[in-house]
């Protein structure tokens, strides 16, 4: 089992569209988990840090269990739910108070009292005067009660309250940690990126389904690695913006919060169909994740399915999926087998390598050694063919790199020369896998006293 947040861990379980999702949104101060008026639209579990009066836990929002919903891959997430239940410390097992108790609400309770954990029974909507006048008949399932409601925020922090109690003292102490590598994991619908998720994990965290569109909110898993603290970030498949939209809210949801994740990343896995290669998808979301910032890794996944060709066929592959991602050459690319595992693992040690790249700082002393280097053989060329000299460089910033170039005039280099200082830095200071941001400024008079 991967190492899994920080404190407590506070499990909700519920039947489908009881507001599991709504609560947990409140009390972790997020929108990590979608919400729509849709039974079934929370599947994968999804996990967030939370805080009440100095006490630090881990919140866990799962899929609806044992209740009526149209969605085809229900037994997958209540097998899902199921094994949420059996590491949680705390359970808040939440139920609609509108509906009153029902008998999904009952298996549910049967579930949660053969785990031997501590729980709350949450009544939600009980803001609602019907809610309010069926609360007594969730007392017979044995546990107490508090009502809630999760939109309005009525009653929650009585119900952190009661957590607080149930806690640990050590949940007091805020957790030392190392800052996390966030990794997402992005691509097209069925590459293959929750099926990586599972195997670089070692079990079955996410959802695995020939459906498109089976992941839904963006799922978080936090993993220790070569000493590092990586999460690895699943997101939902990115469609074309004009068929998400045919697709529904839920989808659209989906797919805002995976560009979320990319903005968010210190680098994104770029995942691509070894079968169909580079699509104009592929190379969109591609285009998404260089200006977004992150460091970006292309991992072609069902390599398996190409055994048998021979190193000429496999270098031509090679040479056009770069010529089609042409805009991304400083990406490392890797051949895997999600299936099989045949260099997966591979994909976290070349992505903690890109993330280092991405926050390295060059010496402003080293960096002007090498701009003097290579101008006086390759001498600067403006946008409209001006004479320029760069007086001195300074890195500004990492995550991504940005480089100011102070120069005599006020321009900007001709785009070729800009691709070219590029292509330079990277050689010479080795900035794997992240994109290289420079800007061109002429230097003030002020600039030149100092």
């Amino acid at each position: 089992m991967a190492k899994q947040g920080v404190g407590p861990r506070v499990v909700f379980v519920g039947r489908p569209n009881v507001g599991k999702s709504t609560l947990f949104n409140r009390i972790t101060g997020t929108r990590r988990s979608i919400v729509a008026p849709v039974a079934g639209t929370t599947r994968d579990m999804v996990a967030a840090p939370a805080e009440w009066l100095n006490h630090h836990f881990t919140v866990y929002d799962t899929g609806g269990l044992f209740g009526a919903t149209t969605d085809p891959l229900h037994d997958m997430v209540v097998e899902q739910g199921l094994r949420a239940l059996e590491t949680a410390d705390i359970v808040v097992f939440m139920v609609d108070g509108r509906e009153g108790l029902v008998s999904g609400d009952q298996d549910i309770a049967k579930a949660v009292r053969a785990l031997n954990r501590p729980a709350i029974l949450a009544v939600n909507k009980a803001d609602d005067k019907r809610a309010r006048a069926r609360v007594n008949e969730f007392h017979e399932l044995g546990f107490d009660i508090l009502e809630v409601s999760a939109e309005h925020g009525h009653g929650v922090g009585d119900l952190l309250d009661a957590l607080l109690k149930l806690f640990p003292e050590k949940s007091t102490e805020a957790e030392l940690e190392e800052p996390e590598i966030a990794i997402a994991i992005v691509g097209r619908p069925n590459v293959g990126k929750s099926s990586l998720v599972n195997r670089l994990l070692r079990e079955e965290r996410v959802m695995v389904s020939d459906m498109p569109g089976t992941t839904r909110d963006s799922v978080d898993v936090i993993l220790q690695f070569q000493q590092r603290r990586l999460r690895l970030v699943d997101t939902a498949g990115m469609r074309r913006p004009g068929k998400v939209s045919t697709s529904g809210q839920v989808e659209s949801i989906s797919v805002i919060l995976a560009k979320r994740a990319m903005v968010q990343a210190d680098v994104a896995v770029i995942m691509i169909d070894a079968v169909e290669g580079v699509t104009d998808r592929d190379a969109a979301i591609a285009g998404e994740a260089e200006e977004a910032g992150c460091g970006v890794v292309l991992v072609v996944n069902k390599w398996d399915l190409m055994a048998g060709h021979d190193q000429q066929w496999v270098k031509d592959y090679d040479d056009k999926l770069r010529y089609d991602l042409k805009f991304l050459p400083f990406a490392p690319m890797l051949h895997v087998s999600a299936l099989t595992g045949e260099r997966s693992a591979k994909v976290l040690e070349v992505a903690l390598q890109v993330a280092e790249a991405r926050v390295k700082r060059v010496s402003t002393s080293a960096l002007n050694k090498f701009v003097e280097h290579i101008t006086a053989a390759n001498p600067p060329t403006s946008k409209d063919r001006r004479g320029v000299r760069i007086l001195y460089a300074a890195q500004t910033a990492s995550a991504p790199p940005r480089f100011v170039f102070f120069t005599n005039v006020a321009t900007e280099f001709h785009f070729s020369y800009e691709r070219f200082l590029v292509n330079q830095i990277r050689e010479h200071f080795g900035f794997m896998g992240t994109p290289i941001r420079i800007s061109v400024r002429r230097r003030t008079p002020r600039e030149r006293d100092h």
